[in-house]
């Protein structure tokens, strides 16, 4: 099924057309076998472990797959695991890697192939990162609930305001073209477009997300809390501090002063 033929509206096509140029040239496996990149993965994966628990034939959706980091492991664990991923490229990285996992191409947007309960945990872990309007965040989240099994769990990733605003802004010294282009309102949050790729939210989001989808949250954590700040430090770290980093970082993840600065956060919902 062609992408054209899956989004409809030209903004979404436009949308469409920058993520594929993007990812055609980022490795998001790389990211997430470098060091800063493996605490936000072993961070995940802990928490998905911990909701699956002993449901060894646990059914999973990873809507937003990539390349299948998540979706190839899952399965290799012996779990059914089914993926929508959005982009061409992408999908065919994960298609190569022969494991079990039945890879589609599809948007987060329209996920009526399946029907309802369907999956016992679905993951969205990458479109919020790239859907600019409320409506498209909440029409996301409804398709994730509707397809979940009544008590099941959803995990769903977004990318924070304030990690942005510090790294992009201050750090790399875009902070006043940013606000005279008015990429950033009057309280510093970003205020993206399809063209800048991603999109970044503030706790207060999250929360408007969920009650307006009546999803129940579990728990919100931050899925890497300092790690990208640290992304030098982290890399050059031998294999025990590391390790003793990942102890840290596993028992402050769910610390509330850490979630808003964390780069990525994901919130852990139920459907009931």
């Amino acid at each position: 099924m062609k992408i054209s033929n899956i989004i409809m509206g030209e903004e979404h096509k436009d949308m469409v057309t920058e993520l594929e140029k993007y990812y055609n040239k980022f490795c998001e496996d790389k990211r997430l076998t470098r060091k800063y990149g493996q605490v936000e993965y072993l961070t995940s994966m802990k928490y998905i472990h911990e909701y699956i628990g002993d449901n060894a034939n646990a059914k999973i959706l990873d809507v937003g797959a990539g390349t299948g980091r998540y979706s190839v492991q899952l399965a290799n664990e012996g779990y059914d695991v089914t993926a929508i991923e959005l982009v061409k490229h992408n999908l065919g990285v994960l298609r190569s890697k022969g494991s079990t996992v039945k890879a589609m191409q599809g948007t987060a947007l329209d996920l009526s192939r399946f029907s309802e309960n369907t999956f016992d945990i679905t993951l969205v872990f990458g479109p919020m990162y790239h859907l600019y309007t409320f409506e498209d965040k909440v029409k996301a989240l409804k398709e994730a609930k509707r397809v979940t099994k009544v008590g099941g769990v959803i995990l769903v990733a977004y990318c924070m305001n304030e990690y942005s605003v510090i790294t992009y802004g201050f750090k790399e010294n875009n902070i006043r073209e940013c606000v005279d282009n008015g990429k950033l309102d009057s309280k510093f949050h970003v205020i993206a477009e399809p063209k800048d790729l991603y999109d970044y939210v503030r706790i207060e989001d999250i929360n408007r997300l969920d009650k307006e989808v009546n999803l129940k949250r579990i728990k919100l954590i931050a899925a890497d809390g300092p790690a990208n700040y640290m992304r030098p430090v982290l890399n050059a770290m031998d294999e025990d501090t590391f390790n003793l980093f990942l102890d840290y970082h596993f028992s402050t993840c769910e610390r509330p002063e850490l979630l808003g600065a964390s780069a990525h956060t994901v919130d852990i919902l139920r459907k009931e």
